[in-house]
């Protein structure tokens, strides 16, 4: 074989390594975009008593700026079951899986709602977290009384509505006063009897779950959200805050839901 010819091929052995290489290198990249593509990009954010869907305004603009599609349910608060049925109702209605996301007794709803196949994790914002055959009322068997409760009203028609003049002092007193009129006035009522039901089934002892505990909190005592939130083997993130910490720690609840999102 002449100088040439060897020279030629050795050339050619070479180049088709490198395209071998490359094309390694590109089923790769292509494997990578695949599982970024993946990451979990639905958001559906569950609203606790006395308050609705729009105490998610700053934790939604900021989901959505990063490019999450996101979900505030308006759920009706007249019994827990019918609150589960309705994210149910809203979970069906995602495209994809799903970060099921509770503040306050929305934690009771997202534990039950949250064994649809299509919730991935879920994460809960001074939230109730009940095991199977529990109550709201059995949980603070478990902590000191919350005496920011105090300020709940019953109207006489199976309704709690929470006193305005006691909105601020118990619920968000970290906000400011427009904000806290404005939460107050937009109120949702809950049934009275929603607090004595059960959950069925429990979707944190099969699916991951993150945890904000908020220290400064007056609703739900902080050693009940500890108890709870250890006991689910949840990530815990301790916050400052009110029980409004969705709204006064926006920042820190959307790091942790987009740590839920990519888990």
């Amino acid at each position: 074989m002449s100088v040439l010819n060897r020279r030629s091929l050795i050339a050619m052995s070479a180049a088709a390594a490198l395209a071998g290489i490359m094309r390694q290198r590109a089923s790769a990249q292509t494997g990578t975009n695949e599982m970024a593509e993946q990451k979990t990009k639905n958001v559906v954010l569950v609203h606790g008593a006395f308050t609705d869907g729009n105490c998610w305004s700053e934790v939604i603009l900021r989901l959505a700026s990063k490019g999450y599609t996101v979900t505030a349910a308006q759920i009706p608060m007249t019994s827990l079951a019918d609150d589960i049925a309705y994210i149910k109702n809203v979970l069906s209605r995602q495209s994809g899986p799903v970060v099921l996301v509770g503040h306050s007794w929305g934690g009771m709803v997202i534990t039950e709602a949250g064994l649809s196949p299509d919730v991935t994790s879920l994460v809960y914002v001074s939230a109730l977290v009940p095991d199977e055959n529990e109550s709201a009322i059995d949980l603070q068997n478990h902590g000191s009384p919350s005496s920011g409760m105090e300020g709940a009203r019953p109207d006489g028609r199976n309704s709690l509505w929470f006193d305005p003049a006691y909105y601020g002092p118990a619920l968000a007193d970290d906000l400011p006063p427009e904000r806290i009129q404005l939460l107050a006035a937009t109120q949702k009522p809950i049934a009275a009897t929603s607090f004595g039901e059960k959950v069925v089934g429990t979707a944190w002892k099969k699916k991951p779950s993150w945890y904000v505990l908020s220290r400064n909190d007056r609703a739900l005592a902080p050693e009940l959200q500890s108890w709870m939130a250890h006991r689910s083997q949840a990530a815990i993130t301790e916050v400052f805050s009110s029980h409004m910490s969705l709204i006064s720690h926006a920042d820190v609840v959307t790091a942790l839901i987009e740590d839920a999102a990519q888990a």
